[in-house]
């Protein structure tokens, strides 16, 4: 970074809900003028301005400065003042009267302003109401100003200083002397690390009981954030801490003890376990289990004889031409009598066909609706049962952050069965914010594979759910004759069992291209994607194939691999919009993923508007608007949003995904580069969600040795959560 000094000639463009700017500047010691671009909220015409940034060249706009901070002095001139004071920034000020003040005042007028406002009355034909109005604006700007000078000095970016102040307003350097580790609690994108460092240069010492609690909670927050985890051991989670914060344990022990006395945290005996919730964590378990039961017992058995029922599986393997197996029947006879029941398996066991058939029967008991966690499950949902499907966000018709989901215990669903697909990527919330929906009696049949990857949200519902066996559970193992002809189901049944999977090198719809270095595999990962798999299937290169990585970082890893695909098949073109955000480039055409639940943010389509874009949601970036820094992307749904600066740390590219973003979705084919990685991540459930996601062909790049490992390792990385044990414990 270099640093940059100069007076500001004027503010060519601001956004005043992000505050991202383009001023003209005139550098010391030059005559032209050159653009400043940034997110500088306050920054006026006539100021003096330091701007820390670097020089860079744009396709359209010539050489500006790239703003990352700045900071300003008042300006001292006459002509200085008349331009700070006419930029627009102070309400009731326009140029003219800008003018007038500074012939009266003189340079002074900013001080006047400042501490004696109410003299703005002596200038000719400035009234008591209008100096109120303008005194009153001034004041606010100046808060506003200060505030940022004092964020910045404390190293908070000024994107981040404006969600600061937007959620502290005029008391934001009070809250923050008082305790800056709320931060963490109430700013999205504020972690512990950021507010202690800004605690540590204010002063406050490292045993502070401000510091203490904000670390232990902060561990107890990123073991659900990042390992999705709905509570942790009070031995562990007091060890966690104190690597965290460098405490002493007896600090941490007694921090956590008040904490929990205080009902900021929730500790309960949980099998053999002195457990530690979040308070909302702990509700949404509890709730979950209490909701579920309640359901169960209100549902009354089926009118339908058993005669009839017999019949109308028959007549439905008649008129499909297909013949059901007995796993199948029982599926359907248990969705009818029941009321709340699990299917599960692997693909190629006919979940599908069990759904279509579940449908049929139920249909005579009242109004069926369909649904799963994602926009691309509910897409392939509707398109296997001809029937509408939405996703359960849809469904319980949410409306945004402040006021949540319209359905609930107040306004429950009007259906009479709700069947959910995917079931293995729905969170604890999600599923207390479901059950919360249902009516009393409403059936609820719940379907997915409990051998994938758990959700990304925190807890472990699916398979909670089935060991506590609260609920009728039923398994499909039965390959159907058609499904067992696909060497891809046949190899995800071989890698759940933990036999490795039959690798042939021609004629299949699985092989292996073996490569023995991380270049190597990259090199072939690109070539298979440019051209080769879409010249042999006839695949569109962004929506039927999809490159998955079990690691992030690394050569084959998601972030490389993206830039090389990226830079393969949508290169920079003169002609092509571009916008640099972070490490990233985001172009007109690039393949782009939702990385976080925006419930907020609004979106079109076809004549319908709503709110809400969620983790794992894939589109297409369709414009680019360099001067506002703002994309906008559409979505498979079809559903079309603006992303301004602030929004752009939810997208990524998804030329390549990590192989958990990929739950939910399906793809004609999936390129699976393997060398080798932490056992951690290299895991058996993380290889058979990988193969699952394919229906015409999977291609693994690497060693065949990487892949015997995947299927011998059969380690799952435990879950902290209670869901099974509160059902047991509650009936």
């Amino acid at each position: 970074m270099s640093k940059f000094e100069g007076t500001v000639d004027s503010i060519v463009f601001r956004n005043d809900v992000n505050g991202w700017t383009v001023a003209s500047v005139r550098l010391d010691g030059s005559r032209g003028s050159i653009s400043a671009v940034g997110v500088m909220p306050f920054l006026s015409a006539g100021e003096h301005a330091i701007f820390d940034g670097e020089l860079t060249e744009h396709r359209d706009y010539g050489q500006q400065i790239k703003v990352s901070g700045y900071e300003t002095t008042r300006p001292e001139t006459k002509s200085g003042v008349e331009k700070f004071l006419g930029s627009g920034l102070v309400k009731g000020v326009g140029p003219a009267t800008a003018k007038q003040i500074v012939a009266y005042f003189g340079a002074r007028a900013l001080d006047v302003l400042e501490s004696e406002p109410e003299r703005l009355t002596e200038v000719p034909g400035i009234g008591p109401k209008r100096a109120a109005m303008i005194a009153e604006s001034f004041a606010v700007q100046n808060g506003m100003r200060n505030t940022l000078i004092f964020l910045q000095e404390y190293g908070l970016s000024p994107a981040l200083s404006m969600k600061v102040y937007r959620a502290f307003g005029d008391s934001t350097e009070r809250v923050l002397r008082d305790n800056p580790y709320r931060l963490v609690d109430e700013i999205q994108g504020v972690g512990f690390r950021t507010a202690d460092d800004i605690a540590m240069r204010m002063g406050f010492g490292r045993e502070s009981e401000f510091r203490i609690r904000s670390g232990i909670k902060f561990a107890l927050s990123e073991a659900a954030n990042a390992m999705g985890h709905m509570y942790l051991p009070m031995e562990r989670l007091a060890a966690q801490a104190v690597e965290l914060l460098g405490a002493d344990r007896a600090l941490v022990d007694r921090e956590l003890r008040a904490l929990i006395l205080e009902n900021q945290l929730i500790a309960e005996r949980v099998r053999e376990d002195d457990a530690v919730y979040l308070p909302r964590y702990h509700r949404a378990e509890t709730e979950t289990s209490r909701l579920l039961l309640r359901q169960l017992k209100s549902i009354r058995p089926s009118r339908i004889p058993e005669g009839d029922l017999a019949e109308m599986i028959a007549e439905y393997e008649r008129s499909e031409g297909v013949e059901l197996c007995d796993q199948q029947r029982e599926a359907a006879l248990a969705a009818a009598r029941e009321g709340i029941c699990i299917i599960t398996g692997g693909p190629g066991t006919g979940k599908t066909t069990s759904i279509n058939l579940i449908i049929r029967l139920l249909r005579r008991m009242g109004e069926v609706e369909l649904c799963a966690p994602t926009g691309r499950a509910a897409k392939r949902m509707s398109e296997a049962t001809g029937c509408p499907a939405r996703t359960i966000h849809r469904l319980l018709e949410y409306t945004g952050e402040g006021q949540g989901f319209q359905r609930d215990a107040d306004n429950p669903l009007d259906a009479d069965i709700v069947i959910v697909d995917e079931m293995s990527m729905v969170d604890i919330f999600l599923m207390h914010s479901l059950l919360e929906a249902l009516r009393p009696g409403t059936r609820l049949i719940l379907v997915g594979d409990a051998d994938q990857l758990p959700s990304v949200g925190a807890g472990n519902v699916l398979r909670d759910l089935i060991a506590a066996e609260a609920v009728r559970v039923v398994r499909l193992t039965e390959i159907f004759r058609q499904a067992g002809q696909s060497q891809i189901v046949v190899n995800a049944h071989r890698i759940n069992r933990g036999e490795y999977p039959v690798i042939r090198s021609r004629e299949t719809d699985f092989f292996l291209e073996r490569k023995e270095t991380p270049a190597q595999a990259a090199e072939s990962v690109v070539a298979l994607v440019r051209t080769r798999l879409p010249n042999y299937l006839g695949l569109d290169v962004l929506r039927d194939i999809q490159v998955m990585a079990p690691m992030k970082r690394g050569e084959i890893g998601v972030y490389s691999l993206n830039a090389l695909l990226q830079e393969a098949l949508n290169p920079p073109k003169p002609d092509v919009p571009e916008l640099p955000h972070g490490q990233a480039v985001f172009r007109r055409g690039d393949k782009v993923m939702q990385v976080r639940n925006n419930y907020d943010l609004e979106w079109r389509r076809d004549g319908e508007d709503g709110q809400g874009v969620f983790n794992g949601d894939i589109g297409y970036i369709i414009a680019v608007d360099r001067r506002e820094r703002a994309l906008t992307v559409e979505f498979d749904d079809g559903r079309v949003a603006d992303y301004d600066e602030t929004l752009l740390d939810d997208l990524e590219l998804a030329y390549c995904m990590s192989v958990h973003k990929s739950q939910g979705s399906e793809f004609d084919a999936v390129v699976l580069p393997l060398i080798s990685g932490p056992p951690m991540l290299l895991t058996r459930n993380l290889l058979y969600t990988a193969v699952t996601r394919a229906k015409r062909l999977v291609v693994i790049v690497g060693r065949e040795s990487c892949v015997r490992q995947m299927v011998d390792n059969n380690h799952i990385l435990r879950r902290w959560s209670a869901l099974d044990w509160r059902l047991e414990n509650m009936r």
